[in-house]
């Protein structure tokens, strides 16, 4: 059954209300300044973690954005599972980006793999190998694809909200990073990027990459 959305990420209430919470508590002993930067708190962790629903395409032989925010790299590089070189569309996410993350394709999540590190700026080629991320390895019928969230300097909580062997279809939700960076996509040898560096996507919305017509 398809969950019903709040608009909100759940990970983000206990932020909300807490806010909220203090700022009613400082309005009532009549202390306005501090009521008032909660209030601003609130409005930023309600902005932060909002959860839009998206229309997701239904073309076959696509796949979307996993990830809000610009796409700040497309190259060619190992992939973490296997080290097997394939191109990569990194997408970064910055503090004012919905910060919820969306399978590129209709799969099976066949591997995650969770690599404590550093909490470089997200945006750097090193982030990729030193910081803390999450990586997903995803089996396709049109083939393999691997998405990592990457953390930085200000994202320091990754969120996975799947499992191993746990199916799902293109555009549904697969975690977050709180607090911005970056996540990585990897194509698989059948697929070419439709997308240029410094090109603004959606998550679950924009098609980054297609299927080669061979």
């Amino acid at each position: 059954m398809r969950k019903a959305s709040i608009g909100l990420a759940v990970e983000g209430l206990p932020f909300i209300l807490l806010c909220s919470f203090s700022a009613l508590i400082f309005s009532l002993i009549d202390c306005w300044p501090l009521a008032l930067v909660l209030l601003v708190a609130t409005w930023f962790s309600s902005h932060f973690f909002r959860d839009p629903e998206r229309v997701v395409p239904t073309e076959e032989g696509i796949a979307v954005s996993p990830a809000d925010g610009k796409v700040v790299k497309i190259q060619e590089v190992p992939e973490p599972f296997t080290g097997q070189p394939r191109v990569c569309i990194s997408v970064f996410m910055n503090l004012f980006n919905v910060h919820v993350n969306r399978m590129p394709v209709t799969a099976k999540i066949s591997a995650i793999t969770y690599y404590p590190g550093k909490f470089f700026n997200a945006s750097l080629d090193k982030a990729s190998k030193y910081n803390e991320r999450c990586a997903y390895s995803i089996e396709s019928s049109d083939g393999n694809f691997v998405m990592v969230q990457i953390a930085g300097l200000v994202a320091q909580r990754i969120v996975c909200r799947v499992d191993e062997a746990d199916e799902l279809k293109r555009g549904e939700r697969i975690g977050m990073i709180k607090f911005g960076s970056r996540v990585d996509l990897y194509l698989p040898e059948n697929y070419s990027p439709i997308v240029s560096i410094g090109e603004s996507v959606f998550a679950g919305q924009t098609v980054i990459a297609q299927r080669k017509h061979l």
